[in-house]
């Protein structure tokens, strides 16, 4: 069953933590295949688990839900997002280190809905001492599986949801990956996430 709906947001954190720190193992840098893809991430048995844990807008008392769950590996996130309050739902990873400074951008293999979501990296980078987040948005099909390349350079810098100008991103450094859906709409989502690469501009 989905990790989500009516439990309360000090369960989903507590839950989270202890399955992180009893299954999780974080990506680690390999080589990369014939195309130039580097595989980061897939939910098959053996594959590392950075630790997905649930966080919605009922942090700022929105009403939003949503959670995931494995099956046939793949990632699923699903829920149902209320514009009455935050409007969001996530899924985020616990900490990490992976340098992904020789590729270009980040590769996902999906399947969802028409809906627009939002793919999340974290460093260590802070704006007046804070720690920020880079976003870039993607749209998908509905209901196909399909491939997004997401590259480095769409994504942007913000704080609590407030674009900033700078620090630019640096892959060297990523810390955290995490999936949103922010798109400002009400009603069920639903995203199948078969794999995660880094990947390389072909010329």
């Amino acid at each position: 069953m989905y990790i989500l709906k009516s439990r309360p947001l000090w369960w989903l954190l507590a839950l989270g933590v202890l399955l992180m720190s009893l299954n999780s193992r974080p990506p680690q840098a390999s080589e990369p295949d014939s195309a130039g893809q580097l595989l980061i991430t897939d939910f098959s048995a053996d594959a590392p688990d950075p630790g997905w844990y649930v966080q919605n807008d009922n942090v700022m008392g929105g009403r939003s839900e949503g959670g995931f769950e494995k099956q046939q590996e793949q990632l699923v996130f699903a829920g149902s997002t209320n514009t009455n309050g935050g409007g969001f739902s996530s899924i985020r990873t616990q900490p990490f280190e992976l340098d992904l400074s020789a590729y270009d951008g980040i590769r996902l293999r999906l399947k969802a809905d028409g809906r627009r979501y939002t793919w999340q990296l974290q460093t260590n980078a802070r704006w007046r001492g804070r720690p920020i987040s880079y976003w870039a948005e993607f749209d998908t099909g509905a209901g196909e599986w399909e491939t997004v390349d997401i590259p480095f350079t769409r994504f942007y810098p913000q704080y609590r949801g407030y674009v900033l100008d700078d620090p630019p991103l640096d892959p060297a450094g990523i810390t955290e990956f995490g999936l949103y859906i922010y798109d400002k709409k009400d009603g069920p989502f639903e995203l199948h996430l078969d794999s995660v690469h880094g990947y390389k501009d072909v010329d």
